[in-house]
């Protein structure tokens, strides 16, 4: 064979090893990989969550952060935000959402009246965040995280005190704990005697907030003020009293998240609603405890708590 003919027969083959080649790799694109796969879920937005400066936001919002990673989101983690900017940072899109309390976004940052029945509250504020701020108020949690008074468990048992009522018929018996913040503010004392009447204590001391549950365990005082969620609240020796005649407004736990969030993102709603349900007083308390008391890490604590009850 000349070489001229050689040279034909090789360019020849060479061709056609090309165009093999090339029929191969467009097989390869049109059919479906777990790599075209992986890069849909890689495609997942990153959502920036934010919290308040205290446990028991960290902790909630470290919740709603190990849900979202778990469905393939990424998370920015935008924690410890103090309750004067963090519903500004959600309006500016520098957070997408955190969790508030009904009570705090009516009274606090719509500067409503206080209301008292806890599905009006969560209506109204969630009418008028979606209105006003373009933000949607997701399902709220039974958890409430509301003003509270708390009594020795030695005191409730010996007289028969389980309700604020109870409390107004026996406040001579009772020595309080006080603040002097709680005697003067509308939603505090004055809400309190408005709804139950005069309470006459036996004596009255007023405390730092900080000392409240060493001075009752020390037995320097029968009654305090409290938060309804506070961790110490899980210890056998203190009882939450029941404002049965709703002195209080409700503080319902609820995501609030850009409404262009969730349009753009279907399934975030129930990924957080999924979370939501799983949060009643009992729990949230429980966890502060972990934290507050036991001293773990919110982030264990949360994690702990997720893989327990929220994976099964």
């Amino acid at each position: 064979m000349n070489k001229r003919l050689k040279s034909i027969v090789i360019v020849s083959v060479l061709a056609t090893l090309v165009a093999v080649s090339g029929l191969t790799g467009c097989s390869k694109k049109s059919a479906p990989t777990t790599d075209s796969k992986t890069a849909v879920v890689k495609s997942k937005p990153t959502i920036k969550i934010g919290s308040k400066d205290f446990t028991e936001s960290l902790i909630l919002s470290e919740l709603y952060t190990i849900a979202l990673e778990q469905k393939g989101y990424k998370v920015e983690r935008k924690f410890n935000l103090s309750s004067a900017v963090v519903n500004t940072s959600l309006v500016n899109g520098d957070i997408d959402f955190y969790p508030e309390y009904t009570g705090t976004a009516l009274i606090s940052i719509l500067k409503e009246q206080p209301r008292f029945d806890s599905k009006e509250v969560y209506d109204e504020v969630a009418a008028k965040y979606k209105e006003k701020f373009k933000l949607i108020w997701l399902e709220p949690s039974v958890a409430n995280d509301g003003q509270g008074l708390v009594i020795s468990k030695k005191a409730s048992s010996k007289y028969n005190i389980h309700t604020i009522t109870d409390l107004q018929k026996n406040a001579g018996k009772i020595r309080f704990a006080s603040q002097g913040q709680f005697n003067e503010r509308a939603d505090g004392m004055q809400s309190l005697v408005k709804t139950y009447g005069a309470f006459k204590f036996k004596n009255e001391k007023i405390y730092d907030n900080g000392l409240k549950y060493d001075v009752i365990h020390n037995d320097k005082a029968d009654l305090a003020v409290a938060y309804t969620t506070e961790g110490q609240l899980n210890k056998d020796e203190f009882v939450l009293l029941q404002d049965d005649k709703n002195a209080w407004p409700p503080y319902n736990i609820a995501p609030v998240i850009r409404q262009s969030i969730l349009e753009a993102n279907l399934e975030v709603k129930a990924i957080l609603n999924n979370v939501t349900r799983k949060i009643d007083n009992k729990t949230i308390i429980k966890l502060n405890y972990e934290v507050d008391v036991n001293k773990k890490e919110y982030t264990q604590v949360a994690k702990n708590f997720f893989n327990t009850q929220l994976t099964k």
